[in-house]
């Protein structure tokens, strides 16, 4: 990840795995929200992301394993992906222009 605003090009930007249930599920909600912030949201849309990323979690299930989410910048776009076993479901969350 970049340390300026905005400036990662189309492709992945982060992946991430975290515990479907427990203390370090927030964790992973809390990199979501930092990372929107580094792609330029701010306040309401970095939570957004949090918001997103639970909603996820909840298609794919809390079998207490872990949820992989992976972040794409496409675009204008932040694309978030969830799987959990051979479940998987995505989201698309606008970035500033």
């Amino acid at each position: 990840m970049t340390k300026s605003a905005g400036t990662v090009q189309n492709g992945l930007v982060l992946r991430l795995s975290v515990p479907s249930v427990g203390d370090l599920t927030g964790i992973g909600l809390e990199m979501g929200a930092r990372l929107a912030q580094q792609l330029g949201l701010e306040g309401a849309g970095a939570a957004r992301v949090s918001e997103a990323m639970a909603a996820l979690a909840g298609e794919v299930g809390a079998d207490g394993g872990d949820i992989a989410f992976e972040f794409h910048k496409v675009e204008t776009e932040l694309k978030i992906e969830a799987r959990q076993g051979g479940r998987s479901a995505e989201t698309r969350v606008p970035l500033p222009a």
